[in-house]
């Protein structure tokens, strides 16, 4: 069952908070299927820009696919910077920010 992206992001921030990940909507975008697009700041001046998987939006299990659309040694700067340009195009899409010096805040890449 798909969920509507702001219950997904809702969740996600959430969960976050709970394992002690700060995170924050940065923009938000269709309530029902808006695009969503997490940028993982690790606070040393590198992110991932986490993005939809092309294909198929949801894995066997029901869980999203990610793909990681900007890697380190990018920083989040760059990771806004091709956001922008995606908005033009996409005014729908949802950006969401956390903070994670180990890891993807808990998702998966899965291409």
């Amino acid at each position: 069952m798909r969920l509507k992206s702001a219950i997904w992001v809702s969740a996600f921030l959430r969960r976050c908070m709970v394992e002690g990940v700060f995170g924050a909507v940065v923009r938000k975008g269709a309530e029902e299927a808006g695009a969503v697009h997490v940028i993982v700041n690790h606070l040393d001046g590198t992110c991932h820009l986490l993005g939809p998987a092309p294909g198929e939006a949801y894995d066997e299990q029901g869980d999203r696919r990610w793909i990681a659309e900007v890697a380190p040694p990018q920083t989040p700067a760059d990771a806004m910077a091709l956001l922008d340009r995606r908005l033009r195009f996409d005014p729908d899409l949802w950006i969401v920010e956390v903070e994670d010096r180990k890891g993807l805040a808990g998702l998966t890449i899965t291409a």
